[in-house]
C-alpha cells in the first residue's frame, strides 16, 4: 500500500461530457484510487481504470510513485499496459520516515532505468505535512533525485507545498533537467512567472476549480499553451462540483474545460496543446 492513504468521501462522481480532442493525466495515482471502497463505484482495477479515461477521452495516463513499493508497482504497471507508463520517487513525506534513505534511493535509481519509466517524482519539498525535524531529510531526498533524473534523461515532477522559493533555489544550485513538471501547481501569478522562465511545465490539477483559487486561475491565464498540463493527481483533489469525493482520471475533463475557460484558449487547441506538452515531458507512449 503506498504512503498516501485515500480518505476521500462519498461515491466517485458519474461521468462528464467526454473531450474532443485527447489528452493525458500527467500524474495519478491508480494504486492509492483501487483502494477504494467497491460500494463507491470507483474502478475495481486497472483495466477498468483505463478503460473509464479512454471512454472520457483521456488515453495516456502517468503512474507516479510516492515510495519503493508505489514505484515497483507503476513499473510492473506500465509493462504491461500500452496507456500507462511511470514516474518513481519517494515523495518529500516519505523521505524522512526512511531508516535507509540511501538504500531506497539507490532502488529508485535502479528502477529509473527502465524504458517505460519516464519521470523522476514526486520529489520536492512539504512543509506543510513535514516539520522542521525532516526537512534535511527532504533537501537531500529531492537534490539526489534531481541528480538521478538527469543521468537517466528523465523528466522531473516536483510536488511544492509551501516551499517555492527553496523549490527554487535547489534546481538553480543543482542545475534542472532537460525537462520539469510542476505537479498540482499552487503558486501565484509571480511563481507561474518564475518557472516559466526557466522552462518548467505547469501540471493544474482540479484545484483551479476551487472557489478559493483566484491565485491559481490568474497562474493559469498566464501559462502559455506549450507550457500547460493537467493532471487528477486522483484520487485527491476532485474538481468542482465535486470536490471532496474521490476522483479518477475519467474527470479531467472537469478540469480542461475549466482551464480553457480560465485561459480563453480554443478546448479543441487547448486539448491538442496538453497532449503535445505530455509527449515532450513523457515520450510516446506506444
Amino acid at each position: 500500500m503506498s504512503a498516501r492513504k485515500h480518505s476521500r468521501q462519498g461515491t466517485f462522481p458519474p461521468a462528464p461530457e467526454p473531450l474532443p480532442v485527447a489528452v493525458l493525466d500527467s500524474h495519478t495515482h491508480i494504486d492509492i484510487t483501487l483502494e477504494s471502497d467497491p460500494e463507491t463505484g470507483g474502478p475495481r482495477s486497472v483495466e477498468e481504470a483505463i478503460a473509464r479515461a479512454s471512454e472520457a477521452g483521456v488515453d495516456r495516463l502517468v503512474q507516479v510513485g510516492v515510495d519503493v513499493q508505489s514505484s515497483r508497482w507503476g513499473v510492473e504497471v506500465a509493462r504491461r499496459h500500452p496507456a500507462v507508463v511511470a514516474t518513481v520517487a519517494l515523495h518529500p513525506n516519505d523521505a524522512p520516515r526512511q531508516a535507509d534513505l540511501d538504500g531506497a534511493l539507490r532502488e529508485i535509481e535502479r528502477l529509473a532505468a527502465d524504458p517505460r519509466v519516464r519521470g523522476i517524482g514526486e520529489t520536492g519539498l512539504d512543509y506543510f505535512r513535514t516539520g522542521e525535524e525532516g526537512r534535511k531529510a527532504q533537501h537531500e531526498s529531492f537534490r539526489a533525485h534531481i541528480a538521478i533524473a538527469k543521468r537517466h534523461g528523465k523528466t522531473l515532477v516536483i510536488h511544492d507545498r509551501d516551499a517555492h522559493e527553496d523549490i527554487l533555489a535547489a534546481i538553480d544550485e543543482e542545475g534542472a533537467p532537460d525537462q520539469v513538471v510542476m505537479h498540482c501547481f499552487s503558486g501565484d501569478e509571480e511563481f507561474a512567472r518564475e518557472c516559466l522562465d526557466r522552462g518548467f511545465l505547469l501540471s493544474f490539477a482540479g484545484t483551479v476549480t476551487f472557489g478559493n483559487a483566484a491565485d491559481l486561475r490568474r497562474a493559469a491565464a498566464i501559462t502559455p499553451l506549450d507550457g500547460l498540463l493537467v493532471e487528477t493527481d486522483a484520487p485527491f483533489l476532485t474538481p468542482m462540483p465535486f470536490r471532496g469525493r474521490p476522483n479518477a482520471s475519467y474527470l479531467i475533463p472537469l478540469t480542461v474545460r475549466a482551464l480553457a475557460e480560465v485561459t480563453g484558449h480554443d478546448l479543441d487547441a487547448l486539448c491538442a496543446a496538453i497532449s503535445a506538452n505530455g509527449e515532450r515531458a513523457f515520450g510516446r507512449w506506444t
